[in-house]
């Protein structure tokens, strides 16, 4: 058995990954970034039973004029990654350092991007907070916040922080946004996936014999793209610290759907709990949403904003030609960093 929200999750990305991303031509005279590859420390994922890494990989991107202009400090972007793959892999699909330059080239102001990693166990933490995988809503939030800000020369205020994520980064995006606006000043949400509560699907004997047969990682890693995902949901979203080896609950057990789980995946659904951070939402400067218009995760996104205009929390909504996957690179340099460049604090202390 596998539930609607993950079976959506994997036929829109299953299916984008059949098309390859386009790729923005590099700008002429576009000044290089420098990139540094460092480790973040995370004491919101200490003691997490799944065994993930607590000193976590990040890809750091300088602008050009970083290295020579010794006093100034820069606005943060904090960009993060979809399930499946981690910030190095995602820094080569949206093709950063070259799509950082060329906005820059084209005219969006300097500004630091920064690209934690959340791939766990199962493939994916969800952004979300659990005993089993560690709290990564906290790690993103608060310990690479506090890292960067420390190391480099930051503008060490919400109204200079940018969140933007794609697809399991766009639910992150929305969840950590909603939850914490006293950290980020304006959020851009790439094709966000999982915002809706829904129920559980058909029993599958199949899939349920090959999920209880997990009980190692390499378990795991041999599984088909919608269970591992299952996996990755129950991990963040169902945890059990008494239910070694996995220390998680599924959707189904014995065949018999498990509601109080179903229940608990539900509660993690931001369209479910959006009501209660309106105020939240209403502080950013700027909220900006897109999705492409064969993108099975279209209707979620739509649902986001049609909330948020229902609350008239100002938000601009995008549908654009293409799948999952096949425009991002291109909006990350096109779209994403222009916004961030209006909307981000440039001159605040």
């Amino acid at each position: 058995m596998r539930t609607n929200l993950v079976l959506l999750l994997g036929l829109a990305i299953s299916a984008a990954g059949q098309v390859k991303t386009e790729v923005p031509p590099p700008v002429p005279g576009a000044k290089p970034v420098a990139v540094e590859r460092i480790k973040i420390h995370g004491k919101a994922l200490e003691g997490n039973l799944e065994g993930d890494a607590v000193d976590r990989e990040a890809l750091v991107f300088l602008p050009p004029s970083y290295a020579t202009a010794k006093t100034r400090r820069y606005p943060v972007v904090y960009a993060l990654h979809g399930y499946s793959i981690g910030a190095e892999q995602w820094s080569k699909e949206i093709h950063v350092p070259q799509t950082i330059e060329g906005a820059f080239a084209g005219g969006a102001k300097e500004m630091i991007v920064v690209l934690p990693d959340s791939k766990t166990v199962h493939n994916g933490s969800m952004y979300s907070s659990s005993v089993t995988t560690g709290d990564f809503e906290t790690y993103v939030s608060r310990d690479v916040v506090a890292y960067v800000d420390a190391h480099y020369r930051t503008l060490a205020n919400r109204a200079s922080r940018g969140l933007v994520g794609h697809s399991m980064g766009g639910y992150g995006a929305t969840r950590i946004g909603m939850k914490h606006s006293d950290v980020f000043g304006s959020l851009y949400i790439m094709s966000p996936c999982c915002l809706a509560p829904r129920g559980a699907g058909p029993a599958n004997p199949a899939s349920e014999k090959a999920l209880e047969a997990v009980k190692s990682p390499a378990d795991s890693a041999g599984l088909p793209f919608g269970l591992r995902a299952q996996l990755a949901s129950a991990a963040a979203w169902s945890p059990n610290p008494k239910n070694p080896p996995l220390y998680l609950d599924l959707p189904s057990k014995d065949g018999v759907v498990q509601q109080d789980v179903i229940n608990k995946w539900a509660a993690n659904s931001p369209l479910a709990f959006f009501d209660q951070y309106v105020g939240n939402l209403r502080q950013y400067r700027a909220i900006a949403i897109d999705v492409g218009d064969q993108d099975g995760l279209r209707a979620g996104a739509g649902k986001l904003h049609e909330m948020m205009d229902t609350y008239q929390i100002v938000n601009s909504f995008e549908i654009y030609s293409g799948t999952h996957v096949s425009h991002v690179a291109v909006r990350f340099q096109n779209f994403v960093m222009p916004f961030f460049s209006k909307n981000l604090c440039f001159t605040c202390k």
